[in-house]
This record gives structure tokens, C-alpha cells and sequence, in this order.
């Protein structure tokens, strides 16, 4: 490989930096953080296998995966009944996918509270509109029981999807952190 060098304003022969070099600058820049800080030179492929995953250990605590839960439901059902007047199918599927999500970002400790939680979000978001805006999920003279009623039943399909999709998810994760600990 040739050298490639060049002269600076004083004089002096500047040799350009080669693939060779590289270690060396390395240890140079490590060596410049600080007397009580070691230069850390590894391998990227060592330890890999050890970090772990989104499935087996999860992005968050039980009590913020359920605020991110209970606030997407309640963005997903802002926006259907602005576009459409009413909770639609868009919702349903929508309650699906997030059900499956929860239980995914969901660290492994905190599996029950995410276990529990699409019926009682199903049921929040229901009597709530069933209270506030009753037409959203039954007819217009229902009284709030009828249409948290008719709002499960309507929506009783994702809401068996959504509870069948979490629980199936978190056993799938939990059998995989049994593998990985006996094996």
C-alpha cells in the first residue's frame, strides 16, 4: 500500500492516516479520556448472544406499559369517533394490535398486570363513551348499562381477539424465559 504524505504551511512532511494506523489512533484516543478511565477495546461480536432481547426482557415496568396502553386506547378512540362518529372496525383492530404490543414492551416481572389488562381497557373506554356520548356505541335513548352492554357486545370479537392475542404472547415469552434459564 503506497503512503500518501503531503507538506504543511512550515515545512513539515504530513503522512495521511492508513488502515494500519487505525489501532493506533484507538489506543491514542482511549488513552486521552483520563487517567482513572481505561481504554475498553472488545470485539463486537463478543457477547452478543448475552444481550437481551424485546422478547425476553421486555422494554418497560408493568405501571408505565399500562399508561402507554391506556393512553393509545384513548388516542385510537379520539380519532374514530372524530372520523367516523362511533367506534368502528378501525378501532377493533386497532385494540387487537395494541393488545399484542402491551405484551410485547412488557418486562417479564410485571406479565400479570398486562395479563389483566384488555378487558378492563375494553370496559374503561366502553363506559366511558356509553356515559359521555352514548350514540358512539349504542342507540341514541340508552341509558349508560344498555350502552356498555351493546358496546361489549359489538366489540366482543376484538375484545376475544385482543384477550386471546395478550395472554397466547406472554405465555410464548414466558415459556422462552424458561428455555433460555434451564438451557
Amino acid at each position: 500500500m503506497r503512503e500518501r504524505s503531503r507538506r504543511t504551511s512550515d515545512g513539515a512532511v504530513a503522512r495521511a492516516a492508513t488502515s494500519s494506523d487505525v489501532p493506533e489512533i484507538v489506543r491514542q484516543i482511549g488513552t486521552r479520556r483520563g487517567a482513572e478511565e481505561a481504554p475498553v477495546t472488545r470485539s463486537t461480536l463478543v457477547g452478543v448472544s448475552d444481550t437481551g432481547t424485546v422478547w425476553t426482557e421486555g422494554l418497560e415496568p408493568g405501571r408505565q406499559a399500562v399508561a402507554l396502553g391506556i393512553a393509545a386506547v384513548l388516542t385510537i378512540v379520539v380519532i374514530d369517533v372524530l372520523l367516523v362518529g362511533e367506534l368502528s372496525f378501525f378501532f377493533d383492530l386497532c385494540f387487537i394490535v395494541l393488545c399484542l404490543g402491551l405484551a410485547l414492551v412488557v418486562r417479564p416481572h410485571d406479565f400479570f398486570i398486562i395479563g389483566v389488562l384488555p378487558p378492563l381497557m375494553m370496559l374503561a373506554v366502553v363506559a366511558m363513551l356509553g356515559a359521555v356520548a352514548p350514540e358512539t356505541v349504542a342507540d341514541r335513548g340508552d341509558g349508560i348499562v344498555q350502552a356498555v352492554v351493546s358496546g361489549l357486545a359489538h366489540h366482543s370479537g376484538a375484545l376475544v381477539a385482543g384477550y386471546a392475542v395478550c395472554p397466547g404472547t406472554l405465555w410464548l415469552r414466558q415459556r422462552t424465559l424458561q428455555r433460555n434459564a434451564s438451557g
